[in-house]
This record gives structure tokens, C-alpha cells and sequence, in this order.
């Protein structure tokens, strides 16, 4: 099939991998799994910095999208464009050694404040990694493997991010045991995770350098990002309109969602985070060939509009399982709803990264997935923002509550957005 309007073919690479760029893209994704367990680390610790600080459900929604994803994306942007213009190598090299030294600030942190810009800079160094990766991929993965490349890289990730539930307890307990001073446990379980990146920081001197690829069509109007943006407005308009209003939905639920099962089960946080650990494994991980497999199939007969009606498909199926998560009487029964939301919500953004690759011109791959990613995020911050403030000013604290409300509108307006998208074709 050729290319649809608008959309370019991929840069052509060598039919086979090197050995170099196999452990490249291998290493990438373990950095980025290890970078986003701290997410998963945070999550299941939001009791106990709770209490340290003492702020409110407001307050942690804050730190969990303003701290988490919004700040860290908008920084990322200028990051990305200097990645586009010099070796990124050296650039996600500076993004491993921020993060270790961030991660320690936080686990440091003496106050609140000081805490919120720690973990809004750290998410800096994350946010800012994942684009430049993706726009690593396509000149270090052969052409017929670039989208098992993207997926194998986005299944790293989410191992990372189970990890951090999975082996929360145990990674506070190591701390404790590593190190000797007096500190809450918490303390020490951040900062046995920055002590963790210190290898990573030195196998990254082994990892390529490729040569960015050149398309004859990188004419001065195809690598103005402003030019890019006005020629393809319609088609960025609704992709936007669906992925950030999905992405509401998913981040009033994820790294809110430990909080809201110990408040209303009374379960053990160290349980829940063994359980959600599981579950964000299985869900990521199994998602990812279901998606590559619906993508196969639909697009032999319905061509782009494929991809929109995946991620429709997804959100609505969504729907139900936020509003039997709040009638769940057992938290097992809850776990299993939590599971179904994140495995069809992950089978709705599995392909994101293929799309944006096919759509953007060679010199501005980095900045356009930085923009993608900030502009999302803007979207992600709602979610936890919103449903931590509804949770402290209208529902008394009925935290899973507070996360349906926000989530199920949020989702119907993604179904709404990806109909259209999927009729309208490419712009």
C-alpha cells in the first residue's frame, strides 16, 4: 500500500541488525523501565509522603500530574530540539546522570516544595529520554522490524514501571539495610534507585551514535516545525483530541489508583503495590501483540483509519470497567477491573509512537514527539489534578470515586474523537 497524503515512507535502513544498534535499542529500554519505576516507587509511597509532608489528596494530585508530567514534558521540548541538532548520544548520557542526581534530591528533600521540584526535575530526564529513543529507532532498527523495535522498547518501559509496584517493598527494605543513617523508609527506597542508575550511566558509553537518516523531501517547509503543524492541523487536531483525552482517563486512575485501594479495601499498601505490580506487567506487556495484531488486521481492509479505531475501541471498552471499579466490594474484584481498564486503555496507545514516526519528517523527529509528548501531558496533568481536588472538595475523601467521575467523560470524549478521526481519513 502506498502512503497515504502527508504521510512518509520511512527512512530505508539495512535489512539486518548490527550488533551495536541491537544493544542499543535493549539498552534504551532497560534505562527507560528502570527511569519509570520510580513512578511505580512513588505511587505506592504516596501514604507515607503523605504523612512526612503533610499535605492533601489536592496536593498529591499535584505532584502526580503537574510534578509528574507537566512540568517535566514542557522542559523536555528545548531538550529535544537540541537532540535534534547535536549527538544524542551525548544528550541522553546528560538525561541519565540529571536523573541519578535528581532522584537523590528528592529522597533528600527536607520539605515539600523542595521535594515537588526534585521529582518535576527528575520527570524532566524521563520525559525528555522517551522522544529522542523513538527518534533513535528508526536509524538503528532494520524497516520491516522499526515497529517490533518501538514495541519491545515500550514493553522495557512498562516492565520498569511494574517493577516499581512489584518490588516496592523490597526496595525500601534494601535501602534500609544499605544505608545506615536516619531517614523515613521511603527516603532510603528513592535513594537506593538512584544509586541503581549509576551503572546504567556507564554502559551508555557503549551504546551508537547512528547517522540521522535524509529524506529528498526535507525541504524548508517539511522541517519548520510550524510548517509541519499547519499542513497536517486537521490530522494532529483529533489525534490530539483522542490520545489526550484518553490519557485524562488513564492518569486520573494510575498513579492515583494504590491510594485510592488502601483508603477504601484498608489493604496493606505493600499488598496493593505486589498486586499492581502484576497487573501493570501482565496488562503492558500483553497488550502490545494484541495491538500489533489488531493493527495487522484492520488495516488490510479499513487502511489509517485503523489506528483511530483501535484507540476509540479501547476507550469505550474502557468505560465499564471504571464504573464497576466503584461497585467493587472486594479489592481482588477491584484489582481485575483495574486490570481490564489498563489493558485495553495500553492496547489504545500501543501504536502512537509507529504513527507519529510515519507522519514526521527526519529533522524534526525528536521535537515532534517532545511537542506530542507536552501537549499530552497537558491532558495527563488533568486527570490527577482533577480527581484529587474532587476527592478533597466535593466527594470527603472517596478517592475511587473522584477517579470515575473524571475518568468515564474523559474516555466518552476520546470515543468521540477517534469516530471522527477514522471518518474524516487522512487530512
Amino acid at each position: 500500500m502506498a502512503p497515504a497524503e502527508g504521510v512518509r515512507a520511512p527512512t530505508a535502513t539495512s535489512d539486518n541488525w548490527t550488533a551495536r544498534a541491537l544493544f542499543t535499542v535493549a539498552f534504551l529500554g532497560v534505562t527507560a523501565g528502570v527511569q519509570m519505576s520510580d513512578r511505580g516507587l512513588q505511587s505506592i509511597l504516596l501514604s507515607a509522603i503523605q504523612k512526612s509532608f503533610a499535605v492533601g489528596d489536592a496536593t498529591i494530585g499535584a505532584l502526580q500530574g503537574l510534578a509528574g508530567v507537566l512540568v517535566a514534558s514542557a522542559i523536555a521540548v528545548p531538550i529535544a530540539r537540541l537532540a535534534d541538532r547535536v549527538s544524542r548520544k551525548r544528550v541522553l548520557f546528560g538525561l541519565i546522570a540529571g536523573w541519578v542526581a535528581l532522584m537523590a534530591l528528592s529522597a533528600l528533600a527536607p520539605n515539600f516544595p523542595l521535594f515537588f521540584i526534585g521529582r518535576a526535575a527528575s520527570g524532566v530526564t524521563e520525559f525528555a529520554m522517551i522522544p529522542i529513543v523513538y527518534s533513535l529507532i528508526p536509524d538503528l532498527a532494520p524497516e520491516r522490524h522499526r515497529v517490533a523495535a518501538n514495541l519491545s522498547f515500550a514493553a522495557l518501559m512498562a516492565m520498569g514501571a511494574s517493577a516499581g509496584f512489584y518490588f516496592g517493598e523490597g526496595i525500601v527494605q534494601a535501602g534500609e539495610a544499605m544505608f545506615a543513617f536516619d531517614a523515613e523508609p521511603w527516603r532510603k527506597g528513592m535513594l537506593l534507585l538512584a544509586v541503581a542508575g549509576i551503572p546504567l550511566l556507564l554502559a551508555s558509553l557503549l551504546t551508537a551514535d547512528p547517522r540521522r537518516g535524509v529524506v529528498a523531501s526535507d525541504d524548508p517547509v517539511s522541517i519548520s516545525l510550524i510548517g509541519f503543524l499547519r499542513e497536517r492541523w486537521r490530522a494532529v487536531g483529533l489525534f490530539v483530541g483522542v490520545a489526550g483525552s484518553l490519557m485524562i482517563a488513564v492518569q486520573a486512575l494510575n498513579p492515583l489508583i494504590a491510594l485510592a485501594l488502601e483508603r477504601r479495601y484498608g489493604a496493606p499498601i505493600m499488598v496493593i503495590g505486589h498486586a499492581l505490580g502484576i497487573v501493570t506487567l501482565l496488562t503492558s506487556l500483553g497488550s502490545l501483540p494484541v495491538a500489533g495484531f489488531l493493527d495487522q488486521m484492520l488495516r488490510r481492509r479499513f487502511g489509517l483509519a485503523a489506528r483511530p479505531m483501535i484507540m476509540g475501541g479501547g476507550a469505550l471498552a474502557a468505560v465499564p470497567c471504571v464504573v464497576l471499579l466503584v461497585t467493587a466490594t472486594h479489592i481482588d474484584m477491584a484489582l481485575v477491573f483495574v486490570g481490564l481498564f489498563l489493558f485495553l486503555t495500553c492496547i489504545a496507545n500501543a501504536l502512537v509512537p509507529t504513527i507519529l514516526q510515519d507522519l514526521t519528517p527526519e529533522a524534526l523527529r525528536a521535537r515532534s514527539f517532545a511537542v506530542w509528548s507536552f501537549v499530552v501531558s497537558i491532558f495527563c496533568a488533568v486527570g490527577p489534578v482533577v480527581a484529587g481536588a474532587i476527592s478533597d472538595l466535593f466527594l470527603g475523601g472517596y478517592l475511587l470515586t473522584a477517579i470515575a467521575v473524571t475518568a468515564v467523560p474523559a474516555l466518552l470524549l476520546s470515543v468521540a474523537c477517534a469516530t471522527r478521526s477514522a471518518r474524516s481519513g487522512p487530512a
